[in-house]
């Protein structure tokens, strides 16, 4: 039978590790459960986590190698533990103490540290996470100081970790289905580059020396070769200076705004970002709500987490509405963002008195419905990339072939 390493934890929150002589990772589970013990990790020995379908306590893997920026995966995998070891009924100072035993990460542990002493302090933990908005960000605060006034600190981290799993998991196959069409464009921009600046030189110092007039296309091709040369560094310090300049006009509210409303009407794209925002503030919305954070607060909240400044302002209006007793449902109406199904079933979720649940569907339509689309676009940009880059690199074969054989045409 193999060896299987494991770590675990005492009632007390003490860390234990060692090595158990199983058959099945779930079988070291199960005797670890008998024996009063909160499984951390199980995994045979060189394996950084278990087999895939594995079902253990927390994740199975460190909270990431040390160094570096906390990222949402990071949090994904330390709110896992924290809700594992909460649901498992250790005191808060001494989940704290775990998590901060098994982070890696450096920033991570020393925000863990710090917050494990504010709560030992005295402090809340919504508020020692404050402290750090960097990497718990208002909705992971809201839904945690929900959870401890209503005493369900449990169900609020278990409901952030289906949150963040669902946005990991719909960032991941956003990224899937882009690599391929930005590695060939990539790949075919520098196969270009190379033929104009490396390759179409070469041909050009064998053709002047023989003094012929060259074909048109030729000709233009050398006059963009010996540009590219020439001016390189202008190019590089124009594409510098648009990108400085944008990031600074994007930065004003006017700017972002201005922006965010282009991005809304270009045709095709325009229809997918408005699909995506609309998912993000659904769940946003209905988490925040299952959670128990009041209406109003939780709108606080989603306007300030909101990436689009048109959806930004939409939501300043809904909350103003609300404040007038009105719903949500005519606000974002009037604001011409959200399509009429998702204003439909946001509609019929408030009259059943199911705003949350219907929110949660409206996310998981149009995350799908995104996704789909990127596909469907994705299936189509690739073709269509291959045949733009294959013109291209044609067009200048084809204009260096034409050059030659005009050799034939100089008289010796």
């Amino acid at each position: 039978m193999p060896q299987f390493h494991y770590q675990a934890t005492t009632p007390q929150g003490k860390l234990i590790e060692g090595m158990m002589e199983a058959g099945e990772e779930r079988v070291v589970i199960s005797r670890l459960h008998e024996q009063g013990y909160i499984p951390l990790r199980v995994a045979l020995p060189g394996q950084e986590t278990p087999r895939a379908g594995m079902s253990v306590s927390l994740s199975a893997f460190p909270l990431v190698r040390s160094g570096g920026a906390v990222r949402q995966r990071d949090l994904l995998v330390l709110t896992q533990e924290l809700a594992t070891l909460i649901a498992a009924g250790l005191p808060l100072d001494r989940a704290l103490s775990v998590i901060a035993g098994l982070t890696e990460k450096v920033a991570l542990k020393k925000a863990v540290g710090h917050i494990l002493r504010s709560v030992q302090q005295g402090k809340s933990l919504a508020e020692a996470l404050g402290e750090y908005p960097k990497i718990f960000p208002p909705l992971y605060v809201n839904m945690v100081k929900a959870g401890e006034l209503g005493g369900f600190l449990d169900t609020a981290l278990q409901r952030l970790v289906e949150y963040l799993e669902r946005s990991q998991q719909v960032q991941d196959e956003i990224k899937s289905a882009l690599t391929y069409p930005i590695l060939l464009t990539i790949v075919g921009g520098l196969s270009v580059v190379i033929l104009l600046t490396y390759v179409l030189p070469k041909f050009a110092v064998i053709l002047g020396d023989l003094g012929q007039a060259l074909p048109t296309s030729t000709r233009i091709l050398m006059g963009i070769s010996q540009g590219l040369r020439a001016y390189w560094w202008g190019l590089v310090l124009m594409g510098i200076g648009g990108w400085l300049g944008m990031k600074r006009y994007l930065a004003t509210p006017q700017g972002r705004f201005v922006w965010d409303r282009w991005r809304f009407h270009l045709v095709i794209l325009g229809q997918l970002l408005c699909k995506r925002e609309v998912a993000r503030f659904a769940r946003t919305l209905g988490t925040l709500l299952k959670s128990g954070v009041p209406l109003l607060q939780a709108l606080e909240v989603v306007q300030e987490v909101a990436g689009n400044e048109m959806v930004r302002r939409a939501l300043q209006e809904v909350r103003v509405g609300v404040r007038e007793g009105h719903g949500i449902a005519g606000p974002l109406s009037r604001s011409g963002v959200f399509p009429t199904l998702a204003l439909q079933m946001v509609s019929v979720g408030e009259e059943t008195g199911r705003l949350d649940e219907m929110l949660v569907r409206v996310a998981e339509y149009y995350e799908r419905d995104s996704y789909n689309q990127i596909k469907r676009l994705t299936s189509l940009v690739e073709p269509l990339l291959i045949l733009v880059m294959g013109l291209i690199v044609g067009f200048v074969v084809i204009s260096l072939l034409t050059a030659v054989f005009s050799i034939n045409d100089v008289p010796f």
